[in-house]
């Protein structure tokens, strides 16, 4: 049985607290001995050179020790961030349970695209968004791969595995909190398209020799070298002279120069492209390895975690290889190297050693992203149901003719207190539900709370509903569309555009879940009738199913054209003391007053 999430995370972030405090505790007592070693370091050096009563080599304890101490306080450096990390990680979990999480996690704005038939509608990106609220990834990888499943319906398999997984997840604080703490460097420094371009790209050595050419020419170098060490011994009166030594050295001096020269570009290439490439994946190392020490039992789980290998090698194996290939690379700063670079090649060498990695593990870097990226989404859906464990699974059913039922269905952006629950039924026998009722009263929410649960069923994530099923379905909304000054588009222009849009959408191969609030109120009663009876003819006709709002009773009447396959229903309110109360429950039937009048005075018009 899964705990308390509330004293759960209570619990963990006093924890996450007392360790940050231990650890900065632990901090300057290491400065204190730090400062001990310098200390001794100098009184070793004073009574060596004061007395000679002990071997000035003794001051390298000290220095020893002091060196010792640097590592250790680095590694407890490391600690306290990824502790720190952990409590700002469990901080916004709190904030979401108690509904103080909009603005203070990432909206995923850049995902937002105008033409989306629903993202704009349903409140996918923004602040306050359903991104927001469910996004619990630290790298790019992770957040594009969310945003992914919520902008296109998974197929039923998939949605199902991906049930299976969350459903694996829940419970496993450790691993969400570790990836979060682990990930966070990886946030903004790793370009997840650039790795995987890096790791696909074309060798620069394609069509050249430099691999084959670089240990001839090593040799070549390596001859020229001992010839000028002959040459300097025999200077210095210690050796003979050896015979041709010169030449050697010069042929050797010219050779390589020309091999240094005709190859700079493919070697500067290489090393250019490896050294940004290789601080990224650094970023990235840690939460690979994290993830190679888990074992899942989920289809899908069990699956990503075997991409992460590449013929039996982890990436963590594979990432110190070129880690030490990047600091051979560093140390051509050092002066010693960089005088014997035309004798040993060592810019070539490594060169060839790097793109030899790149060809044998860098096809599977996007692998490992998408490895990642999957991960961190799975667990953020984890989050959230570990966070809301009232909320279900819904069931997909493949086969049957389009239909939604969802039992006490409620929007989880609205607070857990303020939210209403409702029933709603389409399918069989009526497929379109005609919503009337006054202003505020809940006939806009109720679009979005089954466009959201659709949407969110068919990620595979938990809705908030008791029971929800549903056949796979393909959202239309028509609820916030707007004029366009830039694009010269009024508001009618484009709502009709919109509505064009999703009579489109029916062509494609799921039945199409309407959803066109107040429909067409951008122009007269007259044409709005003929026009919105037009529209609800053609997609129930095309098998469609949805919901339409309306403040005009008269398109209620709609109903009648259409038989058995609508229904009207609506909200309601009453007025209490001069003041308006809604109770957002849908009932059957058309709803017969209006409040426009009374919300009108309500702000001080002179009615």
């Amino acid at each position: 049985m899964l705990k308390n999430p509330w004293e759960t995370y209570v619990s963990l972030i006093e924890q996450r607290r007392a360790e940050v405090a231990a650890l900065e505790a632990r901090h300057r007592n290491l400065g204190y001995l730090r400062l001990a070693t310098v200390a001794a370091a100098a009184v070793v050096v004073w009574i060596a050179l004061a007395s000679a009563k002990i071997s000035i080599a003794w001051v390298l304890v000290p220095i020893a020790a002091f060196a010792a101490l640097l590592a250790v306080h680095d590694r407890l450096l490391r600690t306290t961030e990824l502790r720190r990390r952990a409590v700002q990680y469990f901080e916004r979990a709190l904030a979401r349970l108690e509904d103080r999480w909009p603005g203070t996690g990432e909206t995923g704005e850049r995902y937002l695209d105008p033409a989306h038939p629903y993202a704009l509608d349903l409140d996918l990106f923004g602040k306050g968004s359903l991104f927001e609220l469910h996004s619990t990834a630290r790298t790019r990888s992770g957040e594009d791969t969310l945003a992914r499943w919520l902008l296109s319906p998974a197929e039923l398999a998939i949605a199902r595995a991906r049930q299976q997984a969350v459903e694996e997840l829940r419970p496993r604080l450790d691993l969400r909190e570790d990836l979060a703490a682990l990930a966070e460097d990886a946030r903004s420094g790793v370009d997840p398209e650039f790795l995987s371009a890096w790791g696909e790209s074309e060798s620069p050595l394609k069509g050249t020799h430099l691999g084959g050419l670089v240990w001839p020419f090593t040799v070549i170098g390596i001859a020229g070298f001992a010839a000028l060490m002959a040459i300097f011994l025999h200077s210095a009166g210690l050796t003979r002279a050896v015979p041709g030594a010169g030449e050697v050295f010069l042929a050797a001096i010219a050779a390589n120069g020309w091999f240094l020269h005709r190859y700079r570009g493919e070697s500067g290439a290489i090393v250019a492209a490896v050294e940004q490439a290789a601080g990224e994946l650094k970023l990235l190392s840690e939460v690979l390895a994290r993830l190679e020490r888990e074992r899942f039992q989920s289809p899908m789980l069990a699956q990503l975690r075997a991409g992460l290998d590449v013929e039996g090698a982890p990436p963590s194996h594979r990432l110190a290889r070129l880690r030490r290939l990047i600091e051979y690379l560093d140390s051509r700063d050092n002066v010693l190297v960089r005088a014997l670079e035309i004798f040993i090649l060592w810019t070539p060498h490594l060169a060839v050693k790097v793109e030899a990695w790149r060809q044998q593990s860098g096809p599977a870097v996007r692998r490992w992203l998408g490895a990642v990226g999957e991960i961190e989404a799975l667990s953020s859906l984890a989050s959230y149901s570990f966070e809301n464990p009232d909320d279900t699974f819904p069931e997909i059913v493949e086969g049957a003719g389009p239909f939604l039922e969802a039992d006490g269905i409620a929007h989880p952006l609205l607070p857990r207190g303020r939210a209403v629950r409702n029933d709603a039924r389409l399918g069989e026998p009526a497929q379109v539900l005609v919503v009337s009722g006054s202003n505020m009263s809940g006939k806009s929410t109720m679009l979005r709370t089954l466009g959201t649960g659709c949407v969110l069923a068919q990620a595979g994530a938990p809705v908030r509903a008791r029971r929800m099923r549903l056949a796979p379905l393909a959202v239309g909304a028509s609820i916030r569309v707007s004029d366009s000054l830039q694009g010269g588009i009024s508001r009618f222009y484009a709502e009709i555009l919109r509505l064009r849009q999703i009579l489109d959408m029916t062509a494609g191969p799921r039945a199409v879940l309407f959803l066109i609030d107040e429909v067409l109120h951008g122009t007269n009663s007259h044409d709005r009738r003929i026009g919105a009876q037009a529209v609800v003819k053609e997609l129930v006709a095309r098998g469609a199913i949805g919901l339409m709002t309306t403040h005009d009773l008269a398109l209620a009447e709609i109903v009648d054209t259409l038989g058995d396959r609508a229904a009207n229903v609506h909200f309601e309110d009453h007025v209490e003391d001069g003041q308006i109360h809604f109770d957002y429950v849908m009932r059957p039937g058309v709803v017969r007053k209006s409040n426009a009048i009374e919300l009108m005075r309500s702000v001080g018009l002179e009615i």
